[in-house]
């Protein structure tokens, strides 16, 4: 059944809901205040990414009624999506402790999971990995990074907003040219209720995202390269590919975070984009080149697999070399 007359009620829905969440953020002063640890110098009202959340996820109930295909792909996305949003909803309106948080994160990453089957086998440099249990293991604390890096890299406006219309357009351009275009209705339904987030979050905010959209959006791309995942190989490591600006800036610094001993959990703004944003004084030159990155050299390199046979693993460490070394040029997770 065609339901492309969704996206235009989507887009919609999205964008008069934040209008919406901004005037009652400002009613109840639901204001992010600037502080040492702060990318932003501007009081802001945040809690916008709720709009996401709810345009979604009823694009997934309509589609529930309206098709009843891929139902189990759909429950899985609408019941993690829901209880992480809750959870960051929770999270922002007062203060939920690490370890609850943390485990919240995975029961909602081991329903995804429960839903789709698992992690499928994977093709790595021409053998075929089947990982069983332990797969299911690596996948779920996959999952469970991606939504929290995804919290991590919300730190400047319109960066969140931008990775992930991008990444879920491209990854609709993979499904195309690779025979499974059946697939783009999901990332681009999301790309779709970002845009309309995004009017009020491109630089300078009015809204911030807030856990819960973040969150929501972090699990979300998770669960959907997982799902193309099963469709084939290539396209899991193509996800990953087209994710890599976050997947690298986030990892880096965690990890240089570790290795001198901070506590990782506390507050700080050592991300690469954070560094950039300083040193170029504003938000928009570098959310700009995180667009261009994803659409000029991480999906070319992610076409590369799906129309010229590039191998999956080959072709992402190609896509992270120069990450890195940009993560390392803007001091990722250095002191300040």
């Amino acid at each position: 059944m065609n339901v492309w007359w969704l996206f235009p009620i989507v887009l919609l829905v999205s964008l008069l809901l934040t209008g919406a969440l901004r005037r009652y953020a400002l009613a109840k002063s639901i204001i992010d205040i600037p502080n040492a640890r702060s990318s932003h110098s501007v009081p802001t009202p945040r809690g916008g990414g709720v709009a996401i959340v709810i345009a979604f996820l009823l694009a997934i109930a309509t589609l529930i009624v309206v098709r009843g295909e891929d139902l189990s792909v759909l429950i899985a996305l609408a019941g993690a999506g829901a209880m992480i949003a809750i959870l960051g909803f929770m999270d922002d309106h007062g203060h939920i402790a690490a370890r609850w948080r943390l485990l919240g994160h995975f029961i909602a990453s081991a329903w995804v999971l429960g839903w789709l089957g698992g992690l499928p086998a994977l093709e790595v440099f021409g053998l075929t990995l089947d990982l069983g249990w332990f797969g299911a293991i690596l996948a779920a604390v996959y999952l469970v990074w991606l939504l929290n890096l995804y919290n991590f890299m919300d730190g400047i406006d319109g960066i969140a907003s931008v990775e992930a219309i991008t990444v879920c357009l491209g990854a609709c351009l993979l499904y195309w040219v690779g025979g499974v275009a059946h697939l783009a209705i999901l990332p681009f339904l999301l790309a779709v209720a970002v845009a309309g987030f995004l009017f009020w979050n491109f630089p300078p905010a009015r809204i911030f995202m807030g856990d819960a959209g973040s969150g929501f959006l972090g699990i979300m791309l998770g669960a959907l390269s997982l799902q193309a995942a099963w469709a084939s190989s290539q396209l899991f490591w193509c996800w990953l590919i087209l994710l890599g600006v976050f997947i690298v800036d986030a990892t880096f610094t965690l990890l240089r975070r570790l290795s001198r001993g901070d506590k990782v959990y506390e507050a700080h703004r050592s991300h690469a984009y954070q560094f950039a944003s300083r040193q170029h004084g504003r938000h928009l030159p570098v959310t700009l080149a995180v667009a261009a990155l994803n659409l000029f050299w991480l999906l070319p390199v992610a076409l590369s697999v799906m129309l010229l046979g590039v191998d999956g693993v080959l072709a992402l460490i190609i896509a992270y070399v120069p990450l890195v070394v940009l993560a390392v040029r803007y001091r990722a997770g250095q002191l300040e």
